[in-house]
């Protein structure tokens, strides 16, 4: 059931980002200098925290999504789809530790101007 929820928040939550990517990027059609203050608020901590958790369930829900096409399609998916998710989560976790320390880093040294 997890799994489930978990797929239908983080499939959400990309549809929604994307919704507001897409707006804000047709700014630069209307005013580029519009466009330019949009992006600027982009830069900070909090957005950089949100770009983390973005990415997480990009990883997560793209993970599952081949999880899910593996019960669907191979005759002992079902059997394994527990074995499966334990082995989703462990790959995410991997993936996330490569990515989510070296992010942050960048995030928070370039907190107060610094490059």
């Amino acid at each position: 059931m997890w799994s489930w929820v978990l797929h239908r928040i983080t499939g959400i939550a990309i549809f929604f980002f994307l919704l507001v990517h897409v707006l804000d990027t047709s700014l630069i059609r209307v005013s580029p200098e519009a466009y330019n203050a949009v992006l600027g608020t982009y830069k900070n901590p909090i957005m950089g925290l949100g770009e983390t958790v973005l990415v997480a369930a990009i990883v997560f829900h793209a993970l599952n999504g081949l999880r899910i096409i593996l019960v669907d399609v191979w005759s002992k998916g079902a059997r394994y789809q527990r074995q499966m998710f334990w082995c989703v989560i462990g790959v995410w976790a991997v993936l996330m530790l490569g990515f989510a320390p070296r992010h942050l880093i960048n995030v928070f040294s370039n907190v107060g101007g610094g490059h």
